[in-house]
């Protein structure tokens, strides 16, 4: 997903993605702050060392492919795979994202494709484009959901934080 769409609002048509890019965003999901610290992995398979460590200290994970191209697809399953085993965890805050859905005609992936990885890995499912802004905010937000979730699960609340300590949290996303 293109996160500057996210972060500013506008679609870049020219991105090329390097080793990684972080962005920090600021905003409010379900009433409740947020700090989002994005880092944008791109995937690149020369980089895999690194990869791992940002899959240590993610606290949710976009899983990105782009429905043009199956090879992107298949890696989705590996990246899964390995932030559970750097985790040592059975599951972990997840979600599936097919980019590109605009480009319909040169579909690779179908929906129903997307649908079923999403089912076997145990995690939501969500298909996106940046050009056309389709679920770009939605698929962070739920992230966030998720993440939330997940925490609230291992660790249930304890008394109303000070709004100095609810300001300090944040969720750092991982993007692959």
């Amino acid at each position: 997903i293109q996160f500057f769409l996210f972060l500013q609002s506008y679609f870049v048509t020219d991105y090329d993605p390097t080793i990684e890019d972080s962005y920090t965003k600021q905003c409010v999901i379900d009433d409740r702050a947020a700090r989002l610290d994005i880092l944008d992995t791109a995937g690149q398979e020369e980089f895999g060392a690194m990869r791992e460590q940002y899959m240590r200290t993610g606290e949710g994970f976009l899983l990105v492919f782009s429905v043009t191209d199956r090879g992107s697809f298949e890696e989705i399953y590996k990246f899964q795979r390995q932030i559970l085993r750097v985790k040592d965890r059975d599951e972990f805050p997840m979600i599936l994202i097919g980019n590109k859905a605009d480009l319909d005609h040169q579909r690779q992936v179908t929906q129903e494709e997307g649908q079923q990885l999403a089912r076997q890995l145990k995690v939501t499912y969500m298909e996106a484009s940046a050009k056309i802004r389709m679920n770009v905010d939605q698929a962070f937000h739920e992230l966030v959901r998720v993440i939330r979730k997940f925490q609230e699960q291992e660790c249930p609340p304890s008394p109303e934080p000070t709004r100095k300590e609810k300001d300090k949290k944040g969720c750092h996303c991982v993007i692959f």
